[in-house]
């Protein structure tokens, strides 16, 4: 959402758009920290509008993140492991927090379009060089959690639920297509918290759930 907004302003306009906000406030479908539901999510964009809000380390606009980073499986430098259970969704406050120069609906930015894209690698390439980069639900496996470097398909490990992250782009490498994902593990996980994984055989289900949406602007 943030990057759309930024693309199809011309770079007039950047916001770090409030995850905080969003997971809090999305209402009883979204399901707050507990994976979530991503057309919901767009849905909420368009209808209600979201709120800036950056890290719990750089804690700018309306209503920063809440929690700090964390180790996500692979042991780094300088951050503690994960909790084991999931952090309670935060409540919905509807109030941008002290100091901050705007109130909380003038601090808001909406949508004015979501759908999903087509099942199709060339509808899915077509999209992110048109408009921008999408959100993709899929299939997590243990073996993800273990991602270092690479283009990624599943090898070993059980099912652990259905998983969202952000496509970007795509490439080949040594004969082998794949899709640029970022991922919500911190820079430390994967490559600097990106990850490539097989693009046109639809693995572990990446292209069969896309969805994005169009910035009112």
């Amino acid at each position: 959402m943030s990057d759309r907004i930024c693309i199809h302003s011309n770079g007039q306009m950047k916001p770090r758009l409030s995850a905080r906000d969003l997971v809090s406030c999305c209402g009883p479908r979204g399901d707050g920290c507990n994976i979530g539901n991503a057309p919901d999510a767009w849905d909420y964009w368009k209808s209600n509008g979201i709120v800036t809000g950056g890290s719990f380390e750089e804690p700018t606009g309306c209503v920063p993140y809440p929690f700090p980073k964390c180790d996500h499986y692979i042991p780094s430098t300088g951050l503690k492991p994960c909790p084991k259970k999931a952090y309670p969704t935060p409540s919905c406050q509807r109030k941008c927090q002290v100091g901050y120069n705007k109130t909380y609906d003038e601090d808001k930015f909406y949508g004015a379009s979501s759908y999903n894209v087509h099942k199709d690698e060339k509808d899915i390439m077509y999209e992110i060089m048109k408009n921008g980069p999408v959100e993709a639900t899929f299939l997590l496996f243990v073996d993800f959690m273990y991602y270092k470097s690479g283009i990624y398909h599943t090898v070993t490990g059980g099912y652990l639920g259905r998983h969202m992250v952000r496509i970007l782009g795509w490439g080949v490498e040594n004969g082998v297509k794949y899709w640029l994902a970022a991922n919500s593990f911190n820079e430390q996980w994967g490559e600097n918290g990106y990850f490539r994984i097989q693009r046109g055989n639809n693995e572990c289900g990446i292209e069969a759930e896309v969805i994005a949406g169009m910035p009112r602007i």
